[in-house]
């Protein structure tokens, strides 16, 4: 019995040793996945003649435009990539044309085949976009006018220079895994910033909180905990002295506290949800309580810290406990039934295939996630910075937004496996199945008021999904949708000359509103979200009074050092 046991280790170990070595020459993208795809959808063309028909006239009518010089009807649409006047040029506006008319045709091959699996249709359909996306004109020098151009004008200097960029890029990325601190360009952490006065007052193996030091004479005396998502630098959130939420909330009479996560290693493998919500929210909670003495807390939470803070607040609501006057969740999702491109890689074998890499290493490397993100938006991400940058030879400055993102985090073997699991593929929060200390929480329990933040052009958490809280709670809703993606869209300093919200309460017993009708029916407002955030906050507030003391060392959680403490500063 032993010796088949031992046994059945041992292949099960081989196995996943072969999982992660295919990983690693894959990039993490599971080659089942893709096969199953093609298949499924190869199968079902083969056994529809009425589509080929039609691909087969597509094709020829775009021939014959292109041939008569005429733009084909598929090559329309607006591409930022072939925006400039000289693609209008001949022989140029040909290839553009050319290429934009095959694009069309494929897309319209891989989609709309009756009987493909939704999935399988959308893994292909973006794997062919994938594809093409390499071979577009822009990408070559002697078939891009504005490279051509550029070349002609500075006698090649562009090339020298693009060439110096890529010797940049390479130089900061060896240097930023040696680096304690970010650095880009003018941009450091604890001066320029996560700048906001504050101290380190509880650290524990898995996070460090930080106590914002007031501004104003009164306080509120609920205070705001901020949980980040730990997929990134909690500083997102107190970017720059300009552009900080955190700032914003001290100076409008909030005590702020703000979790900033360790950045794990191989040694933290085995902590999982459980270990995260244990030393995150829930101790953070306990410190919070016992330094300011308040009563109530308001929980705030942004992406995957947001959806963490949900399940808390579920089992918190389970449990009896009061201890939150509200909830906020920022970009983050509830219910994963629609969550964006990211649902293509999160198949059965493709989680597996990243079990397998992590169980190897202990962790999802900050590269490897950087560049399933990168894949997601090719054109923008890669494509379109690689003519820039290396062909062009221009530069765009460094932002502070760019210099946070390139300050990038680990995640645990375990968490990581549990949150694709027990969230992506079985959707358990969404299901009542989530389980916390053995028991399943459920949203539907919450009775303190919820407000929910989506930005409209979400490439992770589209806003359409984030919506979908409203459906699966019984209390006061709030919802608001801003102009941005994941991350601009929520850092929306007041004086943002190009932003825009809408913003709508929907009482417990109010009949349910479709996410496309509630955009349709809600006014556009002008202007940055965070002020009517601060007034709902403000408005389930009681009195202002005293600020509190910073830290409670009688009661365990002494002032440890200055914001914005050590545990950002890893890498």
């Amino acid at each position: 019995m032993v010796n088949f046991q031992k046994n059945a280790e041992r292949a099960q170990i081989l196995d996943r040793m072969t999982g992660a070595g295919i990983a690693q020459a894959t990039g993490g993208i599971a080659p089942t996945a893709l096969i199953n795809a093609w298949t499924d959808w190869a199968l079902h063309f083969a056994l529809s003649p009425g589509k080929q028909a039609d691909l087969i006239d597509k094709a020829w009518r775009d021939a014959s435009r292109l041939a008569l010089g005429v733009q084909p009807e598929s090559a329309m649409s607006a591409d930022r990539r072939f925006a400039a006047a000289p693609w209008d040029d001949a022989p140029f506006r040909l290839m553009r044309d050319s290429f934009l008319a095959s694009e069309e045709w494929w897309r319209a091959a891989t989609t709309q085949t009756r009987g493909v699996a939704p999935q399988n249709e959308a893994m292909l359909s973006f794997m062919v976009r994938q594809m093409l996306d390499t071979v577009a004109p822009s990408n070559f020098i002697p078939l891009n006018p504005e490279v051509l151009a550029r070349t002609r004008e500075t006698g090649g200097s562009n090339f020298v220079e693009g060439a110096l960029h890529a010797i940049e890029d390479a130089t900061r990325a060896v240097q930023a895994k040696a680096d304690a601190a970010s650095e880009t360009g003018d941009f450091r952490v604890g001066e320029t910033m996560a700048a906001t006065p504050g101290k380190v007052v509880a650290r524990n193996r898995l996070m460090e909180l930080i106590q914002y030091t007031p501004t104003t004479e009164k306080v509120h005396p609920e205070p705001v905990m901020i949980v980040p998502a730990w997929i990134m630098k909690y500083y997102i959130l107190d970017l720059t002295p300009q552009e900080s939420l955190v700032r914003y909330l001290v100076d409008q009479g909030f005590t702020v506290f703000m979790l900033s996560w360790r950045n794990p290693d191989a040694d933290d493998r085995d902590c999982g949800m459980a270990d995260y919500l244990d030393l995150g929210p829930r101790a953070a909670l306990d410190a919070i309580t016992a330094i300011t003495g308040a009563e109530r807390v308001h929980a705030a939470g942004y992406c995957l810290g947001g959806t963490l803070m949900a399940i808390a607040a579920a089992a918190m609501a389970r449990d009896g406990d009061e201890r939150l006057a509200s909830l906020s969740l920022f970009a983050a999702q509830t219910d994963f039934t629609e969550a964006g491109e990211l649902t293509l890689f999160i198949t059965e074998g493709q989680v597996a295939l990243l079990e397998d890499m992590m169980w190897r290493q202990g962790y999802l490397d900050s590269g490897q996630m950087a560049g399933a993100f990168t894949m997601l938006r090719s054109n923008d991400l890669f494509w379109t910075r690689m003519v820039r940058d290396y062909l062009l030879g221009e530069r765009v400055s460094p932002n502070a937004l760019m210099a946070w993102n390139a300050d990038a985090t680990r995640m645990p073997y375990a968490m990581h496996a549990q949150y694709l699991r027990w969230l992506f593929l079985e959707n358990r929060l969404a299901h009542g199945r989530y389980e916390v200390d053995g028991r399943p929480v459920a949203l539907n329990d919450l009775r303190i008021p919820v407000i929910g933040v989506g930005t409209e052009t979400d490439h992770v958490a589209p806003w359409s999904s984030v919506y979908k809280f409203q459906r699966l709670t019984e209390t006061q809703t709030t919802f608001i949708l801003t102009n941005g993606g994941h991350n601009a869209g929520i850092v929306s300093r007041p004086d943002h000359p190009r932003r825009h919200y809408r913003i709508h309460t929907t009482e417990h017993d109010a009949p349910f509103v479709d996410a496309q009708s509630w955009m349709e029916q809600v006014p556009v407002r002008q202007g940055s979200w965070w002020p009517a955030w601060a007034k709902w906050l403000a408005a389930r507030s009681t009195e202002p009074v005293t600020p509190p003391a910073t830290g409670a060392p009688e009661n365990g959680y002494p002032p440890l050092c200055d914001a914005p403490g050590t545990y950002v500063l890893q890498r």
